[in-house]
């Protein structure tokens, strides 16, 4: 993969393919230097995903301040729609 890929890839489009290797990797039916190919490529993946999500955390933290720039936290309320937790995914 390409360094200009890389940075023009979403970050649903990198799971997706980090996904794909994931696939791969569990059928067996690979070579050695393919599957070791194929593992390097899914550490990048992951590891561009984790900065991703990371940034993405950060972006959240920096928006979630209030006027003097402290942190602003509110516990998170689901919705109560009937259904159980289970029901919700939960």
């Amino acid at each position: 993969m390409k360094p200009e890929e890389r940075q023009t890839r979403t970050f649903e489009a990198s799971l997706e393919a980090l996904e794909q290797i994931v696939q791969q990797l569990e059928s067996g039916d690979l070579p050695l230097e393919k599957s070791l190919e194929l593992f390097e490529q899914g550490i990048r993946l992951s590891r561009e995903c984790q900065d991703r999500l990371t940034q993405a955390e950060r972006r959240i933290e920096i928006l979630m301040r209030d006027n003097q720039g402290r942190p602003v936290t509110s516990a998170f309320n689901q919705p109560d729609d009937g259904q159980t937790e289970e029901e919700n995914g939960f």
